[in-house]
């Protein structure tokens, strides 16, 4: 006998099975204040010696300003000043989740990046100490957020993943998903870090939409709706242990320049949605 689902049940199984927009979703940010958040501030730079250097305000503490909530385009906003290295940081740890944040670049930017490329980072199952990377940053895996590049992985403080991809041009390593898995981690001859494709990012000056899906110990990372990089086998190095990395806190990185953060929410899901999975390929 040939049965058939209810209209409704089978609408909610389309869209919790393949469609990338959650049906409930609740903010980390308030719009108010930066409660639920934390903040880290590493050592000032000094641009005589070209280097990190003296006390660190560290934890909570923040004379500059470098974290603020103002308004900016009408609505609340996170500003990260980008004077100083540093990172915010959710008090929760989290797993299995679809993170949506927008973002937008401001003007200014700092030593010893004035002349580059804007840069910040969203920074995922963060663990262990905040001075973990570069005397500020947390053990994480990276989604790059900067200027060309949003989209992009780097592995953070031992943090690493295996990831389909081919060789760019010299040391470089591009997202393939027709490709086969490629280990990147620091201090080995592949790296820590693997370009995005294609790349999504809008002009300087205007927002865009991050979305970060992770199930277990695999992620994908997307720009202004476009799967830039799926990854897999997430993971961290204590030493000589290896152990799965799929739960931590949400850092986002201050690192020289003015960025803006707001509609920031999270909801918890099941598994990744196929149509993601197979959107590359």
């Amino acid at each position: 006998m040939k049965t058939h689902l209810p209209g409704f049940i089978l609408l909610f199984w389309i869209l919790s099975s393949h469609s990338p927009s959650p049906l409930h979703m609740r903010p980390l940010f308030n719009g108010k204040n930066l409660q639920g958040w934390d903040t880290y501030i590493g050592p000032p730079y000094d641009s005589l010696q070209n280097k990190f250097s003296g006390e660190s305000p560290g934890l909570n503490a923040d004379p500059s300003g470098l974290f603020s909530v103002v308004q900016e385009d009408g609505r609340a906003a996170i500003r990260i000043s980008g004077e100083h290295f540093g990172g915010i940081s959710t008090k929760s740890a989290f797993a299995n989740y679809h993170l949506r944040l927008e973002f937008k670049w401001g003007k200014k930017k700092w030593h010893p990046k004035k002349s580059s490329a804007r840069d910040s980072g969203l920074l995922y199952h963060a663990v262990g100490p905040h001075a973990g990377d570069g005397a500020v940053w947390m053990r994480s895996q990276e989604f790059q957020i900067q200027e060309g590049d949003c989209g992009d992985y780097w592995g953070v403080a031992g943090a690493f993943a295996d990831i389909p991809a081919r060789k760019k041009n010299g040391n470089d390593y591009m997202y393939d998903p027709g490709s086969s898995l490629l280990t990147f981690k620091e201090n080995t001859p592949i790296g820590r870090h693997c370009i995005k494709d294609p790349d999504a990012e809008n002009p300087s000056g205007t927002w865009n939409t991050i979305d970060l899906y992770c199930s277990g110990d695999t992620s994908i990372h997307m720009v202004n709706g476009e799967v830039t990089m799926i990854l897999y086998n997430l993971r961290q190095a204590t030493g000589e242990k290896i152990s799965p990395l799929t739960k931590g806190k949400i850092q986002i990185q201050s690192e020289g320049a003015e960025v803006f953060y707001r509609n920031i929410s999270i909801s918890n899901i099941q598994r990744l949605p196929v149509s993601l999975l197979t959107q590359n390929q």
